[in-house]
């Protein structure tokens, strides 16, 4: 506390993901830092059950068990100063159950804990670098949504500077999440107007998605200090493609090594990771779920979106589902695709590395690798191609909800299908626009 005192900081805010990766959140004075790290800070565990328009979901635990608490501590070894807020630092929070003293089953940062401590038992260190893709946007008074994208600039993929980005909002985040200290790499704008990518570097499992978790809410904050709008909703318009949420995984042995190098092996590789790629192929259906876990994300698919909507992997192939990079040695690694930005670091993370342990585990061999351009439904199997059917298949996978844990999966499952519940009620403009005048 003295250190922070004389940085000349008096609040640490003490943060942690919800069940869809959103921030939750205490701003603590440092004089009262020490009673929280001993005794610990009160939500209320219905918080892990509310939607973002602040209704409270049914699932069991919270609303039938009377809304209890759950405790949070800071985890000082997270700590950092924030650049943009003076006189504040944050952590992140280890949650648990009051009641039992140990963590809670909704809580995505412990759910990734236990199934990397089964990576352990087999001697696995997941290795993970993530990317991911976010739409800037400035209000926009009169139209449907009240935003639009900032700018509005076609054509400038892969570009930097001021030609897409006339305000240098990439060069001031980029900065800014430097000094945070959450391993940013590198930036440019992406494919359509107001569409940026920063890339991260890569680091152990939990590590990496506990830095993008907070460089998620870090730009979301950064954009919001300038009176904007960063979103990482999958695909926020219908003539614009999507956001991406791309993992880089390999995994380490207990000296060091990458144990998906191989080059005696088929394609380079070893046989540890050519199982893992036959896991994330064979559960690819459950882990739509956790890695498009909207119904917005399925708007995100189709031919020609670069967004993979078919069960398939190929050896530097854009267009499959599960790309295999070009490096070898101890640059080996395969990099998932399927995700969306919308999706919980924590969840896509322990769901990914759930399906490459499973791989693993039962010792099969890929089918053979997609070659040439994709999306042939004449050679690939056909994700969900909606949130119920993911959710569907999520529950059906019971060998992967096995490794997740009973508690969470059944906390997801009523979480997500009571958002599809709420869609299928609602009035869309499309539909009004559609019916009212002709029907």
């Amino acid at each position: 506390m003295e250190r922070l005192a004389a940085e000349g900081v008096d609040v640490v805010r003490v943060v942690y993901p919800d069940l869809i990766g959103t921030d939750r959140a205490r701003d603590v004075l440092l004089d009262h830092l020490a009673s929280a790290c001993a005794h610990g800070l009160a939500f209320c565990k219905a918080v892990y059950h509310t939607s973002p328009q602040g209704d409270v979901v049914p699932v069991a635990g919270g609303l039938d068990a009377g809304l209890p608490d759950v405790t949070v501590r800071p985890d000082l070894s997270t700590l950092a100063v924030l650049p943009w807020e003076p006189g504040v630092a944050t952590c992140l929070g280890e949650v648990t159950d009051p009641a039992t003293g140990t963590h809670a089953p909704e809580s995505p940062r412990d759910l990734l804990r236990f199934v990397l401590a089964r990576c352990t038992e087999l001697g696995l260190r997941p290795v993970v670098g993530p990317e991911l893709e976010y739409f800037l946007l400035e209000p926009a008074p009169g139209t449907p949504t009240g935003w639009r994208r900032a700018p509005e600039t076609t054509g400038a993929v892969y570009t930097a500077g001021l030609r897409a980005d006339p305000e240098n909002h990439l060069l001031r985040t980029l900065r800014s999440l430097r000094d945070l200290g959450i391993g940013v790499v590198a930036g440019n704008h992406e494919f359509d107007g107001g569409q940026y990518e920063i890339n991260l570097t890569h680091s152990d499992a939990l590590d990496a998605a506990d830095r993008a978790f907070r460089f998620k809410a870090s730009v979301k904050e950064l954009a919001r200090k300038e009176g904007r709008l960063a979103t990482f909703m999958a695909k926020p318009f219908g003539d614009a493609g999507g956001s991406g949420f791309h993992l880089h995984l390999s995994c380490e042995d207990t000296d060091g090594r990458n144990t998906f190098d191989d080059p005696a092996g088929a394609y380079g590789l070893s046989t540890t990771a050519r199982h893992a790629v036959a896991g994330v192929i064979a559960h690819a259906p459950a882990l739509a779920a956790l890695a498009n876990p909207t119904v917005n994300s399925y708007k995100r698919f189709g031919p020609d979106t670069l967004a993979p909507w078919l069960i398939d992997w190929g050896l530097d192939n854009r267009s499959a589902m599960l790309r295999i990079p070009p490096e070898r040695g101890s640059g080996a690694r395969l990099e998932l695709r399927l995700g969306d930005a919308s999706a919980n670091p924590y969840l896509l993370i322990a769901g990914t590395v759930a399906a490459a342990l499973l791989g693993v585990q039962a010792g099969e061999e890929p089918p053979a690798p997609l070659e040439g351009y994709g999306y042939d439904t004449a050679r690939s199997a056909v994700l969900p191609t909606d949130l119920s059917a993911a959710l569907d298949a999520l529950e059906a996978d019971t060998a992967l909800t096995d490794l997740l844990g009973k508690d969470f999966t059944t906390s997801f499952l009523t979480y997500k299908r009571n958002e599809v519940e709420r869609f299928q009620r609602h009035v869309t403009d499309w539909e009004f626009t559609e019916y009212a005048y002709h029907l």
